[in-house]
């Protein structure tokens, strides 16, 4: 069996989006400083991070979008691992359409899209003009009963949208959303099993994931 990581690497530093500050990585407790605290020959690293939790790649609750939505810490396990995955290539262009998932089986299964844009990932170009899914693509995959839906852009949503139909149309049918996905192009187009947990934590509507597909 293969697995292929799909989820960029938080480090100190990183934007992940304009606006959002970067996290900050760094030592709470030292090796050195450590030595004091045990016997001779021993010691530990503990780290610190301070970040938002739009951060690198990470997954949407319906919490992100809607006040009395699922939480993280309340998203059912078995509707982000082990999932049945497919792929939807979709390179050329901005807007990405229902035509793009014609005669697809969708039902029960995280479907991920394929645009090829996370080549501009840590560049100014992945923050100008990425592709999204239209308002009309997001109703097309509730109703084809994706589970989850995932992409490899800057937003799953035209961030020049404030109404933001798709976290709108998507979140509120419990479909939870991953956005900075990556390496989509070492995935194969079906037949692989998903996964994307993030941490259990409460309170909160986003937080990143180690994303990965396994076939």
């Amino acid at each position: 069996m293969k697995l292929i990581d799909v989820s960029h690497t938080i480090e100190h530093g990183l934007i992940t989006y304009k606006g959002l500050p970067a996290p900050l990585v760094c030592d709470f407790l030292t090796r050195e400083a450590s030595r004091a605290l045990y016997a001779p020959g021993t010691e530990f690293h503990i780290g610190k991070i301070e970040m938002v939790a739009n951060t690198g790649t990470y997954i949407d609750a319906p919490y992100h979008r809607f006040a009395d939505g699922l939480d993280i810490a309340d998203l059912p396990l078995a509707g982000l691992v082990n999932l049945e995955g497919i792929v939807i290539r979709a390179a050329s262009g901005r807007t990405i359409t229902p035509a793009h998932f014609q005669h697809k089986d969708l039902r029960g299964k995280a479907v991920l899209v394929h645009t090829g844009w996370d080549q501009h990932w840590r560049t100014d170009q992945y923050f100008e003009g990425h592709p999204f899914l239209t308002e009309e693509t997001a109703v097309f995959l509730q109703k084809a009963g994706a589970v989850l839906v995932g992409i490899d852009s800057l937003n799953i949503d035209d961030t020049a949208d404030g109404r933001r139909p798709v976290h709108t149309a998507l979140l509120g049918s419990q479909i939870p959303i991953v956005e900075h996905l990556c390496r989509l192009d070492q995935l194969p187009d079906e037949g692989f099993r998903f996964f994307a947990a993030p941490v259990k934590v409460r309170g909160m509507g986003t937080f990143p994931v180690r994303a990965f597909g396994l076939f």
